[in-house]
């Protein structure tokens, strides 16, 4: 059984630990701390995944924006990062993970989420490339692999242009 909820500070050592177990390095487990003690922190949406009342996975969603080529700035939701101890990955704690947290998003009237991912991983979730909706990356990716997903039907129409990442992004690259 997989339980997911909100995060707290008991938590936050756990989660760096998964972070950076998953990815291999600390750079994703530093992320959530920077992430954490920003402006761009949403609590209801870093969700800690729970099997046999152990912490198991982590999934953080913060606020990112969108700047227009008209130079506006249209605010989303940025994915990242999202681990999986790596003994319990390919158990379906991920997919939980992600499934509550899109939900959370919409209950708190989230229109569009962004994320830099696997692109066999996210689409079965309704992600697509952000080029077909006129979105580009923060810096040079295969374009299979930075996604969007309208919440809101129709939310990215007329919106095209660049994701721009919080400042704790830059500190971990």
């Amino acid at each position: 059984m997989i339980d997911i909820r909100p995060e707290n500070p008991s938590d936050f050592e756990k989660i760096s630990e998964i972070n950076n177990l998953a990815f291999g390095q600390e750079n994703e487990g530093k992320l959530v701390s920077l992430i954490r003690n920003s402006p761009h922190f949403i609590p209801a949406l870093s969700l800690v995944a729970e099997k046999n009342g152990k912490v198991a996975g982590h999934i953080l969603f913060s606020e990112v924006m969108i700047e227009t080529s008209r130079g506006a700035i249209v605010n989303t939701i940025g994915l990242a990062p999202m681990a999986v101890t790596p003994d319990l990955q390919n158990q379906g704690i991920g997919s939980a993970l992600v499934m509550a947290g899109l939900e959370r998003c919409k209950e708190l009237g989230c229109e569009h989420i962004v994320v830099l991912g696997h692109p066999e991983f996210y689409p079965r979730f309704g992600f697509e490339p952000s080029v077909k909706f006129g979105i580009k990356p923060p810096l040079p990716v295969p374009e299979n692999v930075f996604m969007v997903l309208e919440l809101t039907e129709g939310a990215l129409d007329g919106i095209e242009g660049k994701v721009k990442y919080p400042p704790a992004f830059n500190e971990v690259s």
